[in-house]
């Protein structure tokens, strides 16, 4: 399973290991050296017919289920890491599962909240992506093939900065329709 995320405001695509997947809604544990933890909310489907090079016109076929979730990053003191390097600890994709079914996307009013220590920090109509993800799974196309099960998520705003080792811990709850998706620590 691939991992298939655009970062906000770019057009190209990158591949997390299927290892950063969290599933269970456990604790995030920093590994050692990091100093800082940084996220992006993401929006995401799972892809439920393989495929290349998909076409705009096809896309709707290719996934049947959506979700939100956030993407953690994790820094060291050194300012410009790759993206290959901050973004594969293991755990450090929040994507729940099961997912939403994907006509939920057309209706407005599709919310999804993220609180930091009880504060917060992030809130979007997920409505108003559908057409951000269908046009990342064509791009995604275009460079990998694409397999049943695998994720394709966009980042809804730019990565920033959620957590520091000078915090210890640092809650972080997801929601969306009214259910809890994530209710973890970060802890350094």
């Amino acid at each position: 399973m691939n991992i298939i995320v655009r970062p906000y405001g770019q057009s190209g695509c990158y591949c997390r290991p299927d290892t950063t997947w969290e599933r269970e809604n456990k604790d995030f544990y920093v590994p050692e050296g990091i100093m800082e933890v940084r996220w992006a909310p993401v929006v995401f489907v799972r892809i439920s017919k393989a495929g290349k090079c998909i076409g705009q016109k096809f896309v709707s076929r290719y996934y049947d289920s959506f979700n939100a979730g956030a993407l953690l990053y994790c820094q060291t003191d050194t300012c410009d890491e790759p993206v290959a390097f901050t973004s594969c600890a293991d755990h450090s994709s929040l994507l729940p599962s099961p997912s939403r079914n994907v006509a939920e996307l057309d209706e407005p009013g599709t919310d999804y909240d993220v609180m930091k220590d009880s504060v917060k920090i992030f809130e979007a109509d997920l409505s108003s992506m559908k057409t951000a993800l269908e046009e990342a799974i064509c791009a995604a196309s275009k460079l990998t093939s694409l397999r049943i099960g695998d994720y394709v998520a966009v980042e809804m705003s730019p990565v920033s900065t959620l957590a520091t080792s000078e915090n210890k811990v640092t809650s972080l709850k997801i929601s969306s329709a009214d259910k809890i998706l994530y209710d973890i620590n970060i802890i350094f």
